[in-house]
């Protein structure tokens, strides 16, 4: 059939449909789902039969599952922002809110999680439909939308910023997110799962070129790059993107004072993909797709990752293990598994003061495995043979009873749906206390030579060699067959790790700049960059050709990259400071500043910056190319020192103010100042600057008033009269109708209303 004749037997099919479900209300986005019931009889006896919910909660905990999840945002960003943002949301819409009322009843208004520092999270439990239905709460959830989109605020389950809070972040720390991307669980979970980097990185804000960075790993090559765009949000030079199999992702050297260590992180976070039944709220299909099997099949590459991640740790580093799942195979049949290989050199530690206020319910210690079928098992013993290849002696809990109550699983985290009206969530802190006993020395790194050489037994083996260096004769353990080891005696081993594989496109290379590299003079006469600049620091992604952009990284991520080109494949690392500019170069530079990395260059800037008041700030984010006369008097009298080209434009506030500092990039033109600010931070940075932004969706529908009309008209002709500006498509923000920077929001608060 071919595809016209397709779509009209679809639009016939459609048309013979009852009225009602033909509706968007009815069907669309939620389409299907209605049909699912949310019911599952293997998942009551599986959870009834266990306990780990208290007596005489049980049909509580099912009503709760059963509940559409609560929305539930996060303030991220640079701290000042971050206050700035909570300073709006409440002293501006949250009062709005709390008392509206709709069709008789009066709306709740979003609640702060009592649990999580600063106030800088909260829930609400106010549904599409209701946000429709009032213009101040259309209003509130656009700000919520253009707030997101530029990477201040992130929606994200309340339980899924637990981990990394429990991480215990300090700036100096190297951080590895094992399993980051969004959407990495099962295939029956929604793509828009939490991302936890986000809030790593949130609390790095400050320290941009500090010694700590995080390394956040995938094993989803496609995913990797939706990791990559919710971290460019953050324009961070302290992150970097790589795309492995978690369960044997590489271990990496540094190199310092000449001599080459191996790189063991401070803090690791282990958010390993899992069944999901915790997230039955917000996923419903795992309704009808959740079986005791799930549980089973992951349990194995649930401790393959463990293991790895402890072993890339430091001695004296936290890990932090967490799930989204309520099964024991998943969480305390892993962390007793991994504390009894560790033979004491991993500790499971008491997290309930770190998150005063969080209700849980402690690890549990019995537990026992109950099989597609209705089959229970309550220890490995009674496994028969047959079914050996599904049922891991791991899964059950430990018989020693010493050794059991010396593993303290008490310490873990369970989150139940029902006490705070969240997700289901299992978390667990594990502290190294030395390292593991399968690497008692720290692993030497050895070239590919001594490896091969190792591998054919022609030299002895040096004393200490790690697991991860994959070296010497086959281990003789029972279980862990294809391991190799330095010593004949039985050890205690982790389960075999898989051979590294890369997957997806094939990466642009990093090329970082010399000293001396040509591009950095005339770069250093504009600008007039400080002694201290690190030239060193800035890279490329290209050896041929005209340099694009500039890029710049952390001191320790450029030692990352510089001594493990081979090992690993990174994705994206680093933030844009400059890109190219052909009409600046006849101004004495061919690059422009770049906003993304505005915050990173600033300090290092003593030329071409321009202190601007409020009301210029206003101006030039309102007004595409505002002439120099729509300016200030001191704004105007600086910028008539400065030749053409890029420019920083600085506002500071008023100390007793609540607002906060602003940088952007800006073009001096020969009679006009323009911004080069994406749209969704312009949005930003006036709601910062106390100008209230929404969306005429009315005006939208039915065309654009004689004021926006006039306003247009304005803006286009003050481009035409503009010789000496530049008009490049990278930094132009235009929407479907060609209006620069998105005509359809207009903006209160302001004397005339303007389009931006």
């Amino acid at each position: 059939m071919g595809k016209r004749n397709r779509n009209r037997q679809n639009q016939q099919n459609r048309d013979q449909r009852p009225e009602g479900s033909r509706s968007r209300d009815n069907a669309g986005w939620g389409a299907g789902y209605s049909e699912i019931i949310k019911e599952n009889k293997l998942f009551e006896q599986y959870y009834r039969e266990l306990n780990i919910v208290p007596e005489g909660e049980f049909e509580e905990f099912m009503e709760a599952m059963r509940e559409p999840l609560p929305a539930t945002i996060r303030i991220t960003g640079y701290k000042s922002h971050a206050k700035e943002i909570l300073h709006t949301l409440k002293e501006k819409y949250f009062k709005e809110i709390q008392d509206l009322e709709i069709d008789g009843q009066k709306i709740e208004a979003p609640q702060a999680l009592r649990w999580y520092p600063d106030d800088l999270a909260w829930h609400t439990n106010m549904s599409r439909k209701i946000l429709r239905k009032s213009p101040l709460l259309e209003k509130f959830h656009q700000f919520l939308v253009s707030e997101t989109e530029s990477g201040n605020i992130s929606r994200q389950e309340a339980v899924s910023m637990i981990p990394p809070l429990l991480l215990k972040i300090e700036p100096h720390h190297k951080i590895l997110d094992m399993c980051a991307a969004p959407g990495r669980k099962t295939k029956s979970l929604s793509p828009s799962l939490h991302f936890i980097p986000f809030l790593l990185l949130s609390h790095m804000h400050s320290f941009l070129l500090s010694h700590g960075f995080v390394i956040a790993n995938d094993v989803d090559n496609k995913r990797c790059y939706l990791l990559v765009h919710q971290a460019k949000r953050l324009n961070s030079p302290c992150i970097m993107v790589v795309n492995h199999d978690a369960s044997c992702i590489p271990r990496l050297q540094l190199e310092h004072d000449g001599k080459k260590e191996v790189l063991f992180y401070d803090r690791v976070l282990c958010d390993v993909p899992c069944s999901g039944d915790g997230t039955m709220r917000k996923n419903i299909d795992v309704w009808k797709k959740w079986t005791t099997s799930n549980g089973l099949q992951l349990h194995g590459l649930q401790l393959r990752i463990a293991v790895r991640g402890v072993e890339q740790l430091a001695v004296g580093g936290r890990m932090v293990y967490s799930t989204c799942s309520l099964n024991p195979v998943e969480d305390e049949a892993v962390i007793a598994s991994l504390l009894e290989k560790s033979e004491g050199a991993l500790e499971l530690v008491e997290a309930v003061a770190d998150l005063p206020g969080l209700k849980f319910m402690p690890g549990i210690t019995s537990w026992k495995l109950m099989t597609r079928d209705g089959q229970w098992y309550s220890n490995w013993s009674e496994v028969p043979e047959a079914r050996h290849t599904q049922i891991r002696p791991t899964m059950f809990p430990p018989t020693d009873d010493e050794k059991l109550q010396s593993m303290k699983l008490e310490r873990c985290m369970r989150i139940l749906p029902h006490h705070q009206n969240t997700g289901g969530f299992f978390v667990a802190v594990l502290v190294k206390k030395a390292p593991m006993p399968w690497n008692r020395r720290y692993p030497k790194v050895m070239s590919s030579r001594e490896v091969a050489e190792l591998r054919e037994g022609h030299v002895p083996a040096p004393s200490g060699a790690g697991v991860g260096l994959g070296v010497l004769a086959s281990c003789p353990c029972p279980g862990h067959r294809g391991l190799t080891h330095t010593s004949p005696s039985p050890c205690s081993r982790p389960p075999p790790s898989k051979k590294m594989k890369l997957f997806g496109f094939k990466e642009d290379p990093f090329v970082f700049l010399t000293e001396e590299d040509p591009v950095f003079p005339p770069i250093q006469a504009f600008y007039d960059l400080s002694p201290g600049f690190p030239k060193l620091n800035v890279l490329t992604r290209t050896h041929e050709g005209k340099k694009r952009h500039l890029y710049m990284v952390s001191k320790e991520l450029r030692n990352v990259l510089l001594n493990n080109s081979e090992r690993m494949k990174v994705i994206n690392t680093g933030v844009k400071v400059w890109s190219r500019n052909n009409d600046g170069e006849q101004f004495g530079c061919a690059f422009r500043l770049a906003q993304e990395g505005i915050y990173t260059l600033y300090p290092y800037i003593r030329a071409r910056v321009i202190t601007v008041s409020l009301e210029d700030v206003k101006v030039l984010l309102t007004e595409e190319n505002p002439f120099l006369s729509r300016l200030g008097e001191d704004t105007h009298a600086q910028a008539k020192k400065l030749e053409m080209g890029s420019i920083v434009l600085k506002y500071r506030p008023d100390p007793n103010s609540p607002q906060c500092p602003i940088e952007l990039c800006g073009w001096r033109g020969k009679t006009s100042i323009r911004a080069f600010v994406p749209r969704n931070e312009r949005l930003h940075y006036l709601r910062m600057v106390g100008v209230e932004v929404f969306q005429d969706k009315q005006g939208k529908k039915a065309g654009r008033t004689t004021e926006a009309q006039e306003g247009s008209t304005e803006l286009g002709e003050a481009r035409g009269r503009e010789e000496g500006g530049t008009q490049e498509p990278e930094s132009t923000d235009t929407d479907q109708n060609g209006s620069a920077n998105g005509c359809d929001w207009i903006l209160l608060s302001y004397a005339k209303p303007l389009l931006i």
